[in-house]
């Protein structure tokens, strides 16, 4: 094939590609990532486990909780991998940011940068994109295989190169970020995106599974995400990722809870190095913050970027956050409500929409249950071992489990004796969340009407009851 014939297919790639979407790409600048001297262990294991060539697993997910720091933590292991010339492709995915939010451009952008990293690669995938110009209309499994399998393995069998110092680490962050394509002829509805979205997030876990996983191959691919409906399934029991997969659940097996101590010192004291003040802030501000982060880096990362305000006092602007009550104007927390409001209005329109679920209302149920995992409905139920919540609600015996579907990155189950499932939040602050007005807005709902529908209920299976019927 002619040289310019190779440069045509090259050119064609790049109109395909994502550049933002790269680990130092411009609309990334400056992007989280770990302090020199936080999240040693997690970060420790998932480089061990990409430089151990031989670990009889090539595929490593970590899932974590909305706010856990898991794209901070893949930042840091792609600037790990890049200074050790051992990064093959990064891919960072952004709901926000329309160029890297589509699974149509992850492929080819994975392929742009492999054979950035070998010339000869890079003309074996500008050849298989002259041959099928169309090759980016194809299924993700179609585009891996001839983007990337089948140039790598005609590399392999040119012989020009040692394969076995090729650059071998590909990542992906925000796996749950990832929608497909939009409809050039209709507006989809909220709930019809996300059911979209899925289906393309499970259909690039199974191509990289039918793909990169070859035993031919010597890629080490690192997925990050929050635990959504797609990659908990695919990791789940029966899932076509379990036991092939090294798993990392970050909110359950790390405590971050030092790291954000270490977080919080480090920038405090930055910040009283630029205005002339060492004292400004008390080992006493750090541990109330901390604490009331309850481990999730999203709390004090957000805290920080609002002390830091650089048009105002960072002191006056501590005293604010610590001095909190709901009814003040201001608004330190605003970007944690919206990160909550995005994720339960999300929830919220998949359950209704489902016909099973009408007529029911999705926020009260979760408030519901929500508090009865914080034990304060329990009052209200003599005896919650025989008597659930889930029965006194007449909900099917999964109901709570369907409930909270959308929300595994907010909440999660903790077994409390014997058959006992308690619903409990990964952060504190979502019951501060749901429980303000000010912040939930159109999602809160008043405890009085909780309380309200409880009793209505109660009553409703007074009347049901057979005993009842029998006296009568």
């Amino acid at each position: 094939m002619a040289t310019s014939d190779l440069e045509d297919g090259w050119k064609i790639l790049q109109k395909h590609i994502a550049p933002n979407a790269f680990h130092n790409s411009s609309a990334r600048y400056d992007a989280p990532k770990c302090d020199e001297d936080t999240r040693v262990e997690v970060t420790g294991e998932i480089v061990g486990f990409i430089k151990d060539r031989n670990h009889p697993q090539r595929l490593m997910c970590m899932t974590g909780a909305a706010g856990s720091g898991k794209s901070a933590l893949q930042q840091s292991i792609a600037e790990c991998c890049a200074d050790d010339n051992i990064l093959g492709a990064a891919y960072f995915i952004c709901a926000t940011d329309r160029s890297r939010n589509r699974a149509s451009t992850i492929v080819p952008t994975i392929a742009y940068q492999l054979g950035l990293n070998n010339p000869t690669l890079q003309r074996f995938v500008a050849a298989a994109v002259e041959h099928d110009p169309s090759i980016f209309s194809r299924s993700l499994k179609t585009q891996m295989n001839v983007l990337v399998i089948r140039p790598f393995e005609n590399l392999r069998r040119s012989e020009e190169f040692d394969i076995s110092t090729f650059p071998y680490a590909i990542l992906i962050d925000g796996l749950d970020e990832c929608l497909d394509e939009p409809s050039t002829t209709m507006e989809l509805g909220r709930v019809k995106t996300k059911y979209d979205a899925e289906d393309r997030q499970a259909e690039l876990l199974s191509a990289i599974k039918d793909s990169l996983l070859n035993d031919n191959l010597p890629f080490r691919i690192f997925i990050a995400s929050r635990p959504e409906l797609a990659i908990r399934t695919a990791l789940g029991t029966g899932g076509f990722l379990h036991g092939l997969a090294y798993h990392i659940q970050l909110s359950d097996q790390y405590n971050a809870t030092e790291d954000m101590r270490r977080y919080l010192r480090r920038r405090f004291r930055d910040i009283g190095l630029r205005i002339g003040q060492p004292d400004w802030f008390t080992e006493g501000n750090i541990e109330t913050l901390v604490q009331a982060g309850s481990g999730q880096f999203v709390y004090v990362a957000t805290v920080f970027k609002y002390v830091s305000e650089r048009r105002a006092s960072p002191v006056h602007m501590l005293k604010t956050v610590l001095n909190w009550t709901p009814g003040q104007a201001t608004r330190p927390f605003e970007a944690l409500d919206m990160l909550y409001t995005n994720i339960l209005l999300n929830a919220k329109e998949a359950y209704e929409a489902v016909d099973a679920h009408s007529g029911r209302n999705f926020l009260l149920l979760f408030k519901m249950f929500h508090l009865s995992g914080n034990d304060l409905l329990l009052r209200y139920v003599k005896d919650p071992g025989a008597c659930t919540l889930r029965a006194l609600l007449n909900l099917e015996s999964n109901a709570l489990e369907i409930l909270t579907l959308d929300l595994r990155s907010l909440v999660y189950f903790e077994e409390e004796g014997s058959a006992i499932m308690k619903l409990t939040e990964y952060h504190k602050s979502l019951s501060d969340f749901m429980n303000e007005e000010s912040r939930a807005k159109d999602l809160f709902v008043p405890y009085s009407r909780v309380k309200n529908h409880l009793a209505k209920c109660c009553m409703q299976r007074i009347i049901e009851s057979p005993e009842l019927h029998s006296r009568t």
